[in-house]
């Protein structure tokens, strides 16, 4: 039987995923709140779902990419007054599977798992990462968890989209758990780079001679190499939005808080992103959190 393929959440990165996996052939459906963009998608091959209701009934595996534990629980479940009223989960059939892959606390995903379990549907605890290339060509991560029959259903379809699909545990949560871990990382080492490139400027060094230097030296990381070059070009279009970093940032303090972790790295780079939310930056590249730093002259565009 050839698996029919539901993807929900045409953003940066659901619609590479999308991509990856009508370039492998599987029988696309998709669903995006902005129904120009799912329309637009679909004139190159699969279909777009006027509906949430619609595209559970039609498919055996369903991928969600949204922002957030909210919008993944209306986009399973709906609830009054909401954008994605009347969930998947409802029209989806005994059997078929949930693959999860927004960064959400892990509670969160082992209760999703349970509520699904009740309705005969399988889970997969699925965050991803890599950006929005990666994803485009099928090359992003996956940070897996889920049961052994949840597995044996989909294992093609995550290789299809992913060119990293790690096995993390045989139920939700781990998955999660590894996700909240990797942004940690990845918001310290952004906020890290930010103060580093704003004390070179503070200090009249050039900045590309600076960013040459670093990224050739070990104090390097990917994020450095990766979001200064968005500084050095004053591009702050948001492939990733200094308010995700205020979301997931917060996840993290609240795992680590409830078995009372002290994570002082985090804290302070969580503090460094709401700073630049409040300062009007929140859905500016998170780059931009470099611009909380005072006394400083940024690169501008080249015109």
């Amino acid at each position: 039987m050839t698996l029919k393929i539901g993807l929900i959440g045409l953003g940066a990165m659901g619609s590479g995923m999308a991509q990856s996996l009508r370039r492998k052939g599987f029988d696309l459906r998709v669903f995006d709140v902005r129904k120009e963009v799912a329309d637009a998608f679909a004139k190159d091959g699969g279909a777009a779902c006027a509906s949430l209701a619609e595209l559970g009934a039609q498919c055996d595996v369903v991928v969600s990419v949204v922002v957030n534990a909210a919008q993944t629980e209306s986009v399973l479940f709906g609830s009054v007054g909401d954008k994605f009223a009347n969930g998947v989960a409802a029209t989806m059939k005994p059997g078929s599977v949930f693959v999860m892959c927004s960064t959400v606390d892990p509670t969160v995903s082992i209760a999703f798992e349970s509520r699904l379990a009740a309705m005969g549907l399988l889970y997969i605890d699925a965050p991803i990462s890599g950006g929005a290339a990666r994803a485009a060509s099928g090359e992003m991560t996956m940070m897996t968890a889920a049961t052994p029959e949840a597995y044996a259903k989909v294992g093609d379809v995550l290789d299809a989209m992913a060119g990293k699909v790690y096995r993390l545990g045989d139920k939700a949560g781990a998955g999660s758990k590894v996700k909240v871990i990797n942004q940690l990382l990845a918001g310290v080492h952004i906020a890290a780079a930010a103060e580093a490139m704003a004390l070179g400027l503070r200090e009249g060094v050039d900045p590309a001679a600076l960013y040459e230097v670093i990224t050739h030296s070990a104090g390097n990381s990917w994020m450095f190499e990766n979001r200064m070059a968005h500084v050095l070009a004053a591009d702050y279009t948001p492939l990733s939005a200094v308010d995700i970093f205020v979301k997931d940032l917060g996840i993290v303090l609240d795992m680590a808080r409830a078995t009372k972790f002290p994570l002082p790295l985090s804290s302070t780079a969580h503090q460094m992103f709401m700073q630049a939310s409040t300062a009007g930056f929140a859905k500016e590249d998170d780059s931009a959190v470099i611009k909380i730093f005072p006394g400083i002259e940024l690169p501008t565009k080249k015109s």
